[in-house]
């Protein structure tokens, strides 16, 4: 580490021990702009046996905890570097060294299961149904849905799947650990939006690492230092391909497919079906080409949507439109004829709900032909 970051790493310390509580909102939003003490605070938290990461650790943990979400997000996007720095040191077995990294990640996994109240947070998600549009499908192009009983039952009714209370933690054990770190993947991907391109190719450096490391796609890799397969849990990888998905879109498309291709090289070896679907699910829906996506501006994940089409509401046939034709064309004719379009209305209805809607003009050509 150059004199210079240092520098820049140890000013910015004994600046915010002298700011005033007032001047917090300014000095948190100029701080994102700071981009030589971004890259100071990597190097550090690089670096094991830097005498300035535990004071940095300490004043991340203050700025989570200030309640700014501007400081929280700044804290935030050094958690996959944190995370690796972790997990490196404690396949060496080398615990010690990595006593600040470890209480700041558990003080912001403590942070975020409770409330501002202190009440324990349960999250909740929605699946989605396909029988209802989204921006991602179409009902109508998945193709006939058979309106059985059990269908027409469950019609409307949505199922919410549930994630805690989660308890508090005072120490990462080997049992605790990836639960404790998923939760905190998670809390990083719910705000991916607002991570800088340097966040981004961190995370998408991570998890190549974190796969391969131990393995003999180390060597094609060329990583050095780590050479012990580092343990990862299901859900944890499913976490991270969940950043690497945005980082694709986003534009780390390079690091972000080299680290899709060494999630599922790892899942494959450990037999796990979760991330193995989610990750070819998200390979066979990538672009042949490059994404040439911008870095600044608004970040999104790019999706292909079905035109909207009134085909269906103009063109569906059903036995009142059918006698709104006949009505509009035969509202004069009586007796035996009219007798018998009435008759040939109700099959031919009969028929069209059974064949799934035919296009009026078909209809018209066998209804009215006398």
């Amino acid at each position: 580490m150059f004199t210079s970051e240092r520098g820049v790493v140890e000013e910015w310390l004994s600046e915010f021990k002298t700011l005033p509580e007032t001047s917090l909102p300014n000095y948190a939003t100029n701080l994102k702009d700071k981009n030589s003490l971004v890259s100071s605070l990597y190097k550090v938290i690089q670096e094991p046996q830097s005498e300035l990461l535990e004071p940095v650790c300490h004043q991340l943990f203050e700025f989570y905890r200030s309640g700014e979400e501007q400081l929280l997000r700044f804290t935030l996007q050094f958690l996959p570097e944190l995370i690796w720095c972790y997990l490196a040191v404690s396949a060496s077995r080398n615990v010690h060294s990595s006593g600040c990294i470890e209480a700041l990640l558990l003080g912001v996994y403590n942070l975020e299961i409770v409330d501002k109240q202190g009440h324990s947070k349960v999250l909740s998600f929605t699946i989605p149904s396909l029988s209802k549009p989204s921006v991602y499908h179409e009902p109508s192009s998945i193709g006939s849905m058979a309106l059985t009983e059990s269908a027409l039952s469950q019609h409307g009714l949505s199922k919410v799947v549930y994630s805690g209370p989660h308890p508090q933690r005072e120490m990462l054990t080997a049992q605790n650990r990836f639960e404790v770190l998923t939760f905190l993947l998670l809390c990083y991907n719910a705000a991916l939006t607002y991570m800088p391109s340097v966040s981004l190719q961190s995370l998408c450096q991570i998890c190549s690492r974190i796969c391969v490391c131990g393995y003999p796609r180390q060597h094609v890799r060329k990583y050095k230092g780590v050479s012990s397969r580092i343990p990862v849990s299901s859900g944890f990888m499913v976490q991270m391909l969940t950043g690497i998905y945005f980082a694709l879109y986003n534009g780390e498309w390079d690091l972000a497919q080299k680290a899709l291709d060494d999630i599922i090289y790892r899942a494959q070896l450990e037999l796990y079906p979760e991330p193995l679907l989610v990750a070819n699910a998200i390979k066979a829906s990538l672009p042949h080409g490059a994404m040439k996506s911008s870095k600044e501006g608004t970040r999104c994940i790019q999706v292909e949507i079905t035109p909207t089409s009134s085909r269906i509401s103009r063109n569906a046939v059903t036995s009142m439109s059918i006698r709104g034709h006949r009505w509009k064309r035969h509202g004069g004719s009586k007796g035996c004829r009219q007798t018998r379009f009435s008759n040939d209305v109700d099959t031919v209805s009969c028929w069209n709900f059974q064949s799934q809607f035919k296009y009026d003009l078909n209809f018209q050509k066998i209804v009215f032909k006398i």
